[in-house]
């Protein structure tokens, strides 16, 4: 009993690809396949984020109360001195992670 492969070949077009094909590639590959604002969504966010006392990142997510909750928080943790460096850290990777979160659900959905 031998096994019949079949295989089909493909004609390419003559011209081949052009210019805005390879930059069309080329930015589905840098961006994951997510488009601009989905690629700079993240970044965007973490640049906010990095406004120190405001908590704007978690504002840009949508994420009003959180961002109203962290502000009242830090003004017992600046006493310490410790625990503030630790929240804003904390607020920056937030901010990143449910940008990124949201980004993702946009595609899945």
């Amino acid at each position: 009993m031998s096994d019949d492969y079949v295989v089909q070949v493909v004609e390419e077009d003559e011209g081949g690809p052009g210019p805005l094909g390879v930059v069309r590639v080329i930015w589905y590959e840098v961006s994951g396949g997510i488009g601009p604002w989905g690629a700079l969504r993240p970044l965007i966010a973490i640049a906010l984020a990095l406004v120190p006392f405001l908590y704007i990142g978690q504002h840009f997510n949508r994420q009003h109360r959180k961002a109203a909750g962290w502000f009242a928080v830090q003004f017992p943790l600046i006493l310490t001195i410790v625990l503030w460096p630790i929240l804003y850290i904390w607020s920056i990777g937030d901010a990143w992670w449910v940008s990124s979160g949201i980004v993702a659900r946009a595609q899945s959905g």
